[in-house]
């Protein structure tokens, strides 16, 4: 029987926390990108997302490649096809009905003066032509995308899966040396060519997808990660100092300063997922009735959060123009709210199915 990977499940959460801070944060970013509501350009907020983005996304893929190889052994794979249909599609069908239309509705308000009602702005919704960022209304899977690319990316990789086991192919990772797993960035930075849908490759994700699954779930890797964590941790650190200088000191007198950073980017946010992981396993490998509820509420949390942020943005700013007091009254309002959602949906059958709420 596979041991429960107790630091799996409380890096996961609070990968998804951390949602709640980088994208309020987007409101107020200040590279030029757009948002559902848009306030100041706040070069401490933005620095946050500059510093986040690499690394938190491909460590939410990778942790669903770990939790691929376990969830296989113990389930099959009719049993994992029938968990990825259940606790992925419908909720991303339902999510996209239900729960994404309200951060659309409010960005019609705000940015384009939208007076007609819900009702009627649901059919915007599926009708407007969009960028599918759905910033300034129209169709949009929102923050959704996770699931929808994690969802396409594990019946991919479960393909590959079989046709290996088919192939009798055996790949022997367990003894990679410590020294080339930091080089394994190129892998995704190779992804990141391939399907490149707004910014977000679905090649990319699907390497950490892999490497999570074919890597990281090995023990003798993870061991190595664990030995070697402070190894790790500083190269990250030393990197991070790079990619601030680079960022706000340097970009200007770097030639070609898009491929540079891009593959900056993936490095940084490589060995800082493998640093994660190895702290991780060292500190977090524990459970308690917080870890557990916390655990267990991650995935109502991830779909309702951005819903309910954009909802509490939009009349707090018509309260205040104040970025010091909107920001703080963004957390204080949609963090309850969002749990709140959560409660309420965990306490009947059929939310807890079309949410893949777990009683």
């Amino acid at each position: 029987m596979t041991e429960r990977k107790y630091y799996i499940d409380n890096l996961r959460w609070l990968c998804v926390m951390m949602l709640f801070p980088y994208h309020i944060f987007m409101i107020y970013n200040n590279w030029g990108e757009g948002f559902y509501i848009k306030g100041a350009d706040l070069m401490g907020t933005s620095t946050f997302i500059i510093l986040t983005w690499p690394w938190f996304m491909p460590l939410l893929f990778s942790v669903a490649g770990i939790s691929t190889a376990y969830a296989l052994k113990k389930r099959g794979t009719g049993g994992y096809i029938k968990e990825r249909a259940t606790k992925l599609l419908i909720p991303l069908i339902v999510g996209i009905l239900t729960v994404i239309p309200a951060q659309t509705y409010f960005a019609e308000r705000f940015h384009n003066g939208y007076t007609g009602n819900y009702f009627e702005q649901y059919i915007l919704f599926f009708t407007k032509p969009t960028d599918l960022t759905g910033y300034t209304g129209g169709f949009t899977p929102g923050q959704l995308w996770f699931i929808l690319y994690l969802l396409i990316i594990s019946f991919a990789a479960l393909l590959f899966i079989l046709l290996g086991k088919k192939l009798k192919l055996n790949l022997d990772l367990n003894k990679t040396p410590a020294i080339v797993l930091p080089l394994l960035f190129v892998l995704p930075t190779l992804g990141s060519l391939v399907l490149d849908i707004s910014g977000k490759s679905l090649g990319e994700y699907f390497v950490y997808f892999m490497l999570g699954y074919l890597l990281l779930s090995k023990k003798e890797i993870l061991q190595k990660l664990e030995k070697y964590r402070a190894i790790f941790l500083t190269i990250c650190l030393v990197l991070i100092t790079l990619y601030i200088l680079i960022w706000f000191f340097w970009l200007d007198s770097i030639k070609d300063y898009e491929i540079f950073m891009s593959i900056l980017e993936r490095l940084y946010g490589w060995v800082t997922l493998l640093a994660l992981l190895g702290m991780g396993r060292k500190h977090l490998n524990a459970s308690n009735g917080f870890s557990k509820y916390m655990s267990g509420s991650s995935f109502a949390v991830y779909l309702f959060h951005q819903t309910w942020i954009v909802a509490a943005a939009y009349y707090i700013f018509r309260i205040t123009g104040n970025a010091a007091l909107q920001i703080p009254l963004i957390f204080i309002i949609s963090i309850p709210l969002t749990f709140a959602s959560y409660e309420v949906c965990k306490r009947f059958f059929l939310t807890r199915f079309i949410f893949a709420i777990k009683k």
